[in-house]
């Protein structure tokens, strides 16, 4: 409270006790008992009047005691209950959730983790993929402010992501390893990997590589044989011992019809195997009778040119060839896609070209591009020429229709170089990305598809796309994301199929181990997104003839749903519409093959590692009777306790109108009392 204020309160203190007495010592020399019960009474009413008038602040301190947490992270994947550890992992939480010390000492927080981190609801070790990295890392999150030492229950074998050994870099606590398993070495055969492309092309070879790897102390001999259904389309004999135990086994196979050809890749067990699960893989191929080519043109060198190959040739569907604009005149024919990067004058003759044989073409601006020469060929839309440039950053278009498009968080990417000044289009497009500065929409198109007599164009009005393959790596640890938009835009682009109201996105096949999800778009007759419709799938197995129908569930700007429940077989669907008589027919294999089942031990070194430096302990599942009195007696987790000051005005103060109530009520029941009224 400022010491002007407390002169105000003093004031009004004496200015209410002067009225008080004004009013009731003027008529009498002496005040009798009551008068001075009325006087205090009327002081106390005008007193506190005043203070609301001048409504001071005070500081109210509150005391609260904050106990550290106890996180607990459960491995709730598959791996769990095929290392027969899911009965021990339920008792161990049940007795952690039900020890009354603990309870007291620390918050306890339990969490499962799979592919992804979630709050504990229900355990039941059916998760298809382990990524521990990713559950420590959203963990550091959380608990970045606070003492949380954490229980990592798990066996330690992750299945995708980052290495988590030097997690204890990001999650700054101490982390136990609740170790679930054995350290017990059982002889073991199994195919470690299988590299093989996704797609071939017809009446080629496709090379595949096999790595074996023998785990026993004796020499053995086995057989690798892969198979397409009942066919024997490779083998070879093996041989292993306790210094020579791995093999990487190379060969290829034909690609003789288009479709999905199925595989299974065995090595055959030897006595006394253990885990003979992992001694097969399925795999499949995609055999396509022919490669989309995509032509970048340019006329100097530019990083967006390199990042353009990758993510187009990331799949293997597509290649890529760099020419200059005199080069591609008498190839445009071989191409089905032409990119021209930041044209000028010197495409001139290419123009003509590309507009005399309709072919589609993807251009992108940039500060070097002649926009004079642009506006003077091109007559689809005109760039307002300023002799200015800007840095602009995306801002997607949830409403962009012709194919699906998934925001891999756009406006984190850093921002385009674009030519400044208005757009004017002269003919009806749909805008993927649009213009921001800072934060704030320009409504000014970024990145635009069109269609006009059968052609499709996109243009993109920035350069330096290089530095979003950058940025997208660095959100999701992998270029993928953003590879796969600019492969569905290409894949767009290079397509000269007529436009349906009902499209859909699956692939060809699956592995048994993946999230199954398959996406619809399904437009009005003016080809606009329609979120009105319902849409239904109806799955039927190929092999048993069973049928399953399930709705598709709106997303933004797509329907979907996730068939990963299914069990490894051939599918084929058919998604129809419920209010019009549309419908789209496909087909999809799952190969069986689960990746939580390929383990027969714990990974004791990397779990143990983890818990040493991050000045954590390691138990075994069966040996943790000291860690409940480790963390009770570890001085490292004591409880803080904090103080809270928060300034109050008067106002607030609800006792103080109370007072003026009562005090006022008083008065008036005293004076009535004694006939003064």
């Amino acid at each position: 409270m400022s010491s002007e204020t407390l002169i105000y309160i003093i004031l009004a203190g004496i200015i209410a006790l002067l009225l008080a007495l004004f009013q009731y010592f003027k008529k009498e020399k002496s005040m009798s008992k009551l008068s001075m019960l009325f006087s205090f009474l009327r002081f106390l009413t005008i007193f506190s009047i005043l203070l609301l008038l001048i409504n001071p602040n005070f500081d109210q301190i509150t005391l609260s005691i904050e106990k550290p947490n106890l996180v607990v992270a459960i491995d709730n994947s598959n791996s769990t209950s095929f290392l027969k550890q899911d009965e021990k992992v339920k008792n161990f939480i049940e007795t952690l959730s039900k020890n009354e010390k603990l309870n007291n000492k620390f918050n306890l927080n339990f969490y499962t983790f799979g592919e992804t981190l979630k709050t504990l609801d229900s355990l039941t070790f059916s998760e298809k993929q382990t990524n521990v990295y990713d559950a420590l890392n959203k963990l550091s999150e959380i608990y970045k402010q606070t003492i949380a030492p954490a229980l990592l229950i798990t066996d330690g074998n992750q299945t995708y992501g980052n290495d988590y050994e030097f997690s204890y870099s990001e999650y700054k606590h101490p982390i136990y390893s609740i170790i679930l398993g054995d350290t017990v070495t059982h002889t073991d055969l199994k195919i470690q990997q299988l590299n093989v492309n996704k797609y071939a092309f017809l009446k080629n070879k496709f090379p595949v590589e096999a790595i074996l790897v023998y785990n026993g102390n004796i020499n053995i001999e086995s057989k690798f044989i892969v198979t397409r259904g009942n066919t024997t389309v490779f083998s070879e004999v093996v041989n292993f011992s306790k210094s020579n135990n791995s093999k990487l086994v190379n060969f290829t196979l034909p690609a003789s019809s288009v479709g999905v050809s199925s595989y299974k890749a065995t090595l055959v067990s030897i006595k006394n195997e253990k885990n003979t699960i992992n001694n097969s893989k399925n795999f499949a191929i995609e055999v396509i009778d022919q490669k989309t080519k995509v032509a970048i043109v340019s006329d100097f060198l530019h990083p967006d040119l390199g990042v353009l190959k990758k993510s187009i040739e990331s799949n293997e569907q597509r290649s890529v060839t760099f020419l200059n604009p005199k080069e591609i005149e008498g190839e445009i024919n071989d191409f089905q896609l032409v990119i021209l990067y930041q044209p000028n004058s010197k495409f001139k003759n290419l123009f003509s070209i590309l507009n005399e044989e309709n072919k589609n073409v993807f251009i992108i601006e940039g500060s070097k591009t002649d926009l004079n020469f642009l506006n003077s060929i091109n007559k689809n839309y005109q760039h307002e020429i300023t002799q200015q440039t800007e840095d602009y950053q995306a801002e997607l278009n949830s409403n962009y229709t012709p194919f699906i498009i998934d925001d891999i968080n756009f406006e984190s990417f850093p921002p385009l170089r674009s030519n400044y000044g208005y757009i004017n289009f002269s003919i009806p497009f749909e805008s993927i990305l649009n213009k921001s500065i800072r934060g704030v929409s320009t409504n000014e198109p970024l990145l635009v598809t069109f269609e006009i007599n059968g052609r499709r164009e996109a243009v993109l009005f920035g350069e330096n796309i290089w530095q979003w393959r950058a940025q997208s790596f660095i959100n999701s640890k992998s270029f993928n994301q953003f590879d796969d938009f600019i492969g569905k835009l290409v894949q767009y682009l290079a397509s000269t199929k007529r436009r349906h109201r009902l499209n859909l996105e699956y692939d060809s096949f699956y592995n048994g181990s993946t999230n199954i999800v398959i996406k619809a778009q399904f437009f009005d007759k003016n080809y606009e997104f329609d979120t009105r419709e319902s849409l239904s799938i109806t799955v039927v197995d190929e092999a048993t003839k069973k049928t399953k129908t399930l709705p598709l569930i709106l997303n933004t700007n797509n329907y979907q749903v996730d068939l990963s429940s299914l069990s490894p077989s051939r599918y084929s669907f058919t998604v129809r519409t419920g209010n019009e008589n549309i419908s789209k027919s496909g087909q999809f294999e799952i190969l069986a093959y689960n990746v939580e089942q390929q383990f027969l031990n714990a990974n004791v070194t990397k779990l143990q590692q983890l818990a040493t430096n991050s000045k954590g302990t390691d138990y075994f599942i069966d040996k943790t009777d000291g860690l409940i009195n480790d963390l009770l007696t570890d001085n490292r987790y004591t409880s803080i306790q904090k103080s809270n000051k928060n300034s109050l005005p008067l106002i607030d103060w609800k006792y103080l109108l109370a007072i003026i109530a009562s005090s006022l009520t008083a008065e008036w029941f005293l004076r009535k009392y004694k006939g003064l009224i």
